[in-house]
């Protein structure tokens, strides 16, 4: 309506009238300025209707059927689906893809604001783990996962199963397979929703999912649900709707799949003097912890790292640079991170299950006032690190570690503190 009002006191179809006049004169016009506006939106979202309804009949239903689906769980999964074209990072027919301007996962924006609500899930994941213990003890056995981890992630994840997962999967799912920027991904994960109605292990309107297509109360992807849920409760069906039990196995197995060791802690919040560079940052930068220990770095409170970790491998992680808390992790925080690939997530999760464990203790360190750039900002960003020479995993506008090392290594070259992190001075100079 702001746009509207704007178009009307520029436009000639609506003069200026006696203030009698004038409302009626705005009235009038509104209606003939939506009259001529809405068609056009209407006649585009048409068309890219048919657009899909052809690429459902003639692309995607052709390989569906090749990989055993049957037509009627092909007409039931999308039975009056039409795309939905409010979902984020859709490329519209005639459109090139391009990065979007801000960001829309919270796990790739400011981290401070990130860990507002991590007071909520500690203090539920407390609560559910007196509820549940016998089964956090089963699965911790089975799997190796801790309990921690595992109720940090439920919480995370959906709010213990509380959260309002509102969408029809094959809606979001369909959409994105037609128009995402990652289309093969989705064209993958589709295929494997459907495979699930096909095999009986979901109906059609169990299927709900968040606006990325994740599913119940793990929020697991159709081919992570695959390969990863468990019955635990022994009711012959992996319910990760319904079912506590399945759905804290399911997230144990997930993690177990990936790697994560049993007995090792997933990190320790350290102080990294000024001398040791911010750009050594990274997991393909790994060394012996007591090698990290004899450069300086220390844990926070004095405590000295346990022997068995001291033995062990681990990684220099400064989610923010010199502008917040830093890390020597594991090679679980990375089993963590096949979870969410947000190094901020994983942090969340490492020590939300520390929160869960010992009770409610903050970092150490500040975040700064960080994170406060427009996506596509960043990404002009690493192009002009990309000119230079430097290796930032891509210009997608999202500050991950080879980002933040890259930035410290040019800040260094060229005579600056290096803070390995974004800030406007940065994207005015690398432009």
């Amino acid at each position: 309506m702001i746009f509207v009002k704007a178009l009307l006191l520029s436009t000639p179809l609506c003069p200026a009238g006696t203030r009698p006049l004038k409302r009626m004169l705005l009235a009038l016009c509104a209606a003939l300025v939506l009259f001529v506006l809405l068609p056009i939106g209407s006649s585009q979202a048409a068309k890219i209707d048919d657009q899909f309804q052809a690429w459902l009949r003639n692309d995607l239903w052709p390989e569906a059927q090749a990989q055993g689906i049957s037509q009627a769980t092909f007409h039931a999964a999308f039975a009056s689906v039409l795309p939905n074209l409010k979902l984020p990072d859709l490329v519209l027919p005639g459109t090139k893809p391009k990065t979007p301007k801000k960001q829309h996962q919270a796990e790739f924006g400011s981290p401070g604001s990130y860990f507002a609500p991590i007071s909520g899930v500690t203090a539920g994941g407390r609560s559910r783990a007196g509820q549940h213990v016998a089964t956090l003890a089963a699965v911790e056995k089975r799997f190796g996962v801790p309990g921690g981890v595992v109720l940090a992630i439920w919480g995370r994840e959906s709010g213990f199963g509380a959260a309002k997962i509102p969408y029809n999967a094959f809606e979001v799912l369909g959409t994105k397979a037609f128009l995402a920027t990652r289309k093969d991904m989705f064209r993958k994960e589709v295929l494997a929703a459907l495979e699930m109605v096909e095999r009986g292990l979901a109906s059609p309107k169990d299927m709900k999912s968040s606006w990325a297509g994740a599913l119940g109360q793990p929020q697991f992807l159709p081919t992570s649900f695959l390969k990863h849920a468990v019955d635990f409760d022994g009711d012959g069906r992996a319910d990760i709707w319904g079912s506590v039990p399945d759905t804290l196995a399911s997230i144990a197995n997930y993690l177990a799949h990936y790697g994560w060791t049993k007995g090792r802690d997933w990190g320790f919040e350290v102080a990294v003097p000024a001398r040791v560079s911010c750009a050594l940052e990274g997991p393909d930068q790994g060394r012996r912890i007591s090698d990290w220990a004899a450069m300086g770095i220390a844990r926070i409170g004095g405590k000295p790292f346990p022997q068995h970790e001291a033995r062990a491998e681990g990684y220099l992680l400064m989610p923010a640079g010199r502008s917040g808390p830093a890390f020597i992790v594991t090679p679980n925080f990375y089993v963590l991170k096949q979870y969410n690939e947000s190094d901020l997530y994983a942090l969340f999760i490492g020590h939300g299950a520390d929160r869960i464990a010992y009770g409610d203790k903050s970092f150490a360190a500040q975040w700064g006032k960080v994170g406060g750039l427009y996506r596509s900002d960043v990404a002009a960003m690493q192009r002009g690190l990309e000119k230079a020479g430097y290796d930032v995993g891509g210009a997608d506008g999202l500050p991950g570690f080879k980002t933040r090392r890259s930035i410290g290594a040019w800040q260094a070259k060229n005579g600056r503190a290096p803070t390995c992190f974004p800030d406007k001075e940065l994207v005015g100079a690398l432009r």
